[in-house]
């Protein structure tokens, strides 16, 4: 495990931090340099990032992932995308735009594999039904509640503050959008897994969409065929190197608050535009689904009863109460539920059961 280097043993960590520091670039993040709330005993074998990494998968949070509605609820097939999938697609880009640039792979992992612990189920219909019954909720500041406080009973995971930041900003956090808080995360790699959640939901949304006859191939505007492609892996793949192309010159120096992640002006309008058609013709249409206007009924009504009734929720739950209140300790429990368990839940809770005659 320690390799002697003239009178020194150096550990796997120190070693492949040196390797960092010579060969990032000066844009990149370094695991030497990590901080986080509460200090820790470095590890011989892993950096921070690493650690940070496998504390996410390890995690309770993301085991839920697989059970989580992406777009399609409820998932009509076996390869339709959810929550996890989803996860697992933003990874990839990012690893794949991070290594091509020579930014930190491993944090740009762990912010990827973190940005949606915060979800709830039922995807953006139950967060947009717990905001109405709970203002200001956003999956994003959710995410980071759940990694800074209920993962591992209350204690957090303690992630680094690198990771935090690219959890909290991979989407606008409610301070930005009342206008007091930036939402460009301070890392070139948050930058780029931002950047990769949104090529990796339009496109597979589109492919999902596709697959499911919601739309067809004629249907897609023509000049998102002419820039992007034809075809699912094509449009990433032009995506992700129009990224790594416009990015590159800028990743000379360290970010100091710089937007360093961008996308050539053609590829960024194709993109623009295949997000408003797929919010026209795809999400808009499943919002108004009697399926999604259940969904978000669940949501309300769980939320709305455990806030009158917190005794109800499991006792594992029920000291958020006395630190945060009903409402809050709710929206935590709430947020926090698979589709299956939230659907079992309110079945359970609001259909009358018969004793048998």
């Amino acid at each position: 495990m320690f390799r002697k280097v003239g009178t020194t043993l150096k550990t796997p960590r120190q070693r492949y931090q040196e390797w960092e520091e010579a060969w990032l670039v000066p844009a990149a993040a370094r695991s030497a340099c990590a901080t986080r709330q509460r200090e820790e005993a470095p590890c011989d074998v892993r950096t921070p990032f690493q650690r940070d990494r496998d504390r996410v998968v390890h995690c309770q949070a993301f085991r839920r992932l697989k059970s989580k509605t992406q777009v399609f609820l409820p998932p009509s097939g076996d390869h339709v995308r959810t929550r996890l999938t989803h996860t697992l697609e933003v990874m990839q880009i990012s690893r794949t735009i991070a290594r091509a640039l020579g930014l930190n792979e491993d944090l740009t992992e762990a912010i990827a594999m973190a940005h949606d612990l915060g979800h709830t189920p039922f995807g953006h219909a139950g967060e947009a039904a717990l905001a109405s019954v709970f203002p200001g909720f956003r999956h994003n500041e959710q995410s980071l509640r759940v990694v800074d406080t209920l993962e591992k009973d209350g204690a957090g995971l303690n992630l680094t503050n690198e990771v935090r930041d690219g959890i909290l900003r991979h989407s606008k956090p409610v301070s930005e959008i009342a206008g007091s808080v930036s939402g460009r995360p301070a890392t070139a790699e948050g930058q780029v897994v931002k950047i990769s959640d949104g090529i990796a939901y339009i496109s597979h949304d589109l492919d999902d969409a596709l697959n499911a006859g919601m739309l067809d191939e004629a249907s897609i505007p023509a000049n998102v065929i002419a820039v992007l492609g034809d075809r699912h892996s094509t449009r990433i793949d032009t995506l992700v190197k129009s990224v790594i192309e416009y990015s590159r010159p800028l990743l000379g120096e360290p970010v100091d608050g710089r937007q360093v992640i961008v996308m050539g002006t053609d590829e960024h309008r194709a993109a623009d535009e295949l997000r408003n058609f797929l919010f026209a013709n795809v999400y808009a249409p499943i919002n108004a689904l009697p399926s999604t206007l259940h969904a978000k009924e669940i949501v309300v009504r769980l939320f709305r009863y455990f806030t009158e009734h917190p005794t109800e929720m499991p006792e594992s739950w029920r000291c958020r109460v006395e630190l945060d209140g009903a409402e809050r300790a709710a929206a935590d429990f709430v947020s926090g539920m698979t589709d299956e368990y939230a659907r079992r839940t309110y079945n359970e809770v609001f259909i009358p059961r018969f004793e048998e005659i």
